[in-house]
């Protein structure tokens, strides 16, 4: 395929998903970005148009802890964090929004993680 078929699947999978869920103040959407080192988490209320909170592999909370963790540790580290930030909010639960991404390895892990942590969704 051709990147610019790729480009056009990953809009058309973007858009699929985002129709389908919305994001409260009450529950805000959980949005997942992957890039090839990092991955960062936020939790949108697209009622208002804000940002709850946020959470990456670049957070100063866990930068010197995941220094050396492989990406998917790191991920899972992720994923507590902004399960104890919402919890710190009083926010229980959250609608998980994937992306464009498959519900496979790094963005399995952060979800699972938050699960364990005390989100719900």
């Amino acid at each position: 395929m051709s990147l610019k078929k790729l480009e056009k699947a990953k809009v058309k999978r973007r858009k699929r998903i985002r129709s389908k869920i919305l994001g409260t103040s009450e529950r805000p959407r959980l949005s997942v970005f992957r890039s090839a080192k990092h991955i960062y988490v936020q939790a949108i209320d697209d009622i208002n148009g804000n940002t709850v909170t946020s959470a990456s592999t670049l957070s100063e909370e866990i930068i010197k802890t995941i220094d050396k963790m492989k990406k998917m540790d790191s991920a899972k580290e992720v994923g507590k964090l902004v399960s104890k930030k919402l919890n710190s909010l009083g926010i229980g639960k959250v609608v998980f929004d994937r992306g464009v991404y498959l519900y496979h390895g790094r963005v399995k892990a952060l979800a699972e993680a938050a699960r364990e942590a005390g989100l719900e969704f």
